[in-house]
């Protein structure tokens, strides 16, 4: 992959119009829009459909947790969306990833069409090691533990690879091998922090630990030229 290819760019933006506007902005410049909940939720399936008309691809961030089921019905349907790439929590266990695996290879054979990439959520970069002790109940294990144990168990399930904050990228690499997708949301270019900001993981950063894929959103959105930023970070990894 080239540099620009590993950047996915997050349209966390509540209307349609300001989504697409970006997408048309930066199609060039970025691998892959993501569609979180929000945007999700207020437009629908459709705005998938627009973003893939337009040239871009879609990694659908939905974070299914639900029965197998129901979490294979809804790979099904990200199959038939020819999405990029979508998720699902590795906490819903063994059997729900299973499934959503097997849905997404009948699905796309069926379709004869790609199979999108089918990533496991470990533990969501909000949880503290406090609320994983006291809230989740996992007293036995530290958060690094928690998230390599879950990656494990997604790779054997058959998923693409894991979502993971860039502090468990390189403990999930040792683990999981190179053929094993890492994506990783939390990344700020140096150049956009702020004096106060803390523990800030740099794109260059994340590909030296081993990442494959970097969540980018508003270093690059709420820049005054939104391409400018972008080339600003391939050229960042491009000096790998």
């Amino acid at each position: 992959m080239d540099a620009r290819e590993r950047i996915i760019l997050a349209l966390d933006v509540d209307a349609e119009n300001k989504a697409l506007g970006l997408v048309e902005k930066l199609i060039g410049s970025v691998g892959a829009f993501k569609v979180g909940m929000q945007l999700y939720n207020i437009c629908g399936p459709l705005i998938v459909h627009r973003i893939q008309e337009l040239g871009g691809r879609v990694f659908v961030d939905l974070k299914f947790h639900d029965i197998p089921n129901t979490v294979a019905a809804a790979a099904r349907v990200m199959t038939a969306l020819n999405c990029f790439m979508f998720n699902v929590h590795a906490a819903g266990g063994r059997e729900m990833m299973t499934a959503a695996v097997q849905s997404v290879q009948e699905e796309a054979s069926r379709l004869n069409c790609s199979a999108p990439l089918a990533l496991a959520v470990t533990v969501l970069t909000s949880i503290s090691p406090q609320q994983l002790h006291d809230d989740m109940f996992i007293t036995n294990r530290s958060v690094e533990q928690t998230v390599v144990d879950w990656a494990l168990m997604a790779q054997e399930c058959g998923m693409s690879g894991v979502v993971c904050s860039p502090q468990e990228i390189a403990p999930i690499r040792q683990a999981c091998g190179s053929g094993f997708v890492i994506v990783t949301p939390g990344i700020r270019p140096l150049w956009s922090a702020k004096n106060d900001q803390k523990r800030i993981t740099t794109p260059r950063d994340a590909l030296k630990l081993g990442a494959d894929y970097i969540v980018i959103g508003r270093p690059i959105t709420a820049a005054q030229d939104p391409r400018e930023a972008a080339q600003k970070i391939i050229d960042e990894l491009e000096d790998l």
